[in-house]
């Protein structure tokens, strides 16, 4: 009672760099999430969480936490304007509540939109997003975005999740190469 509120003591290569209150770091998890454009601002502990946090596969989140991690995705693309972003939604019928963001993704920026899912519905026709049907319904289990800005250079962002029941298990990272292969397998 009469110590700290918990933390979360920060090292690297096994020398003390900073400590992170537990409640700061469970908002890091709160939607919305967001990840500092430059770590190279921030405090050394804080900068050594967000490269772990890089780098770690999650092993369960509900769908909530994936769609504040899909929202950020998005945003992050639609704050550049430029690139690619892929998305597979499974189904394209659960791609239905997600038109008008698309609609604006696809209509107000320069990116080159794509919509992946199992062909259960007919999206409508909307400008700069194209449509790839999946018949084979391999893609029914996962949840994927990945958004790069350009082929060498600038953002790249990647989610790719596998539904199990209720959860999912998967990753989202910031990693070039990571980001290029969950764009290269989704096209």
């Amino acid at each position: 009672p009469s110590g700290p509120d918990p933390f979360l003591g920060v090292e690297v290569d096994g020398e003390f760099v900073g400590a992170i209150s537990l409640t700061a770091l469970s908002t890091l998890f709160a939607p919305p999430i967001v990840r500092p454009d430059d770590i190279g601002d921030l405090s050394e502990g804080y900068r050594a969480v967000f490269e772990t946090l890089d780098n770690t596969l999650f092993t369960s989140m509900d769908r909530g936490e994936l769609l504040a991690v899909s929202r950020e995705i998005e945003d992050r693309a639609y704050r550049v304007g430029t690139g690619t972003l892929r998305a597979s939604f499974q189904s394209l019928s659960a791609f239905e509540p997600q038109v008008e963001a698309y609609r604006r993704l696809g209509g107000e920026t320069d990116l080159d939109v794509h919509v992946h899912g199992t062909a259960d519905w007919d999206p409508p026709d909307l400008p700069g997003v194209t449509y790839h049907r999946d018949p084979t319904g391999t893609l029914e289990r996962y949840w994927v975005l990945a958004f790069a800005e350009g082929p060498d250079s600038g953002q790249f962002s990647a989610l790719v999740a596998r539904q199990d029941g209720k959860q999912y298990g998967g990753f989202w990272t910031d990693d070039v190469e990571a980001t290029r292969e969950v764009l290269g397998t989704l096209a």
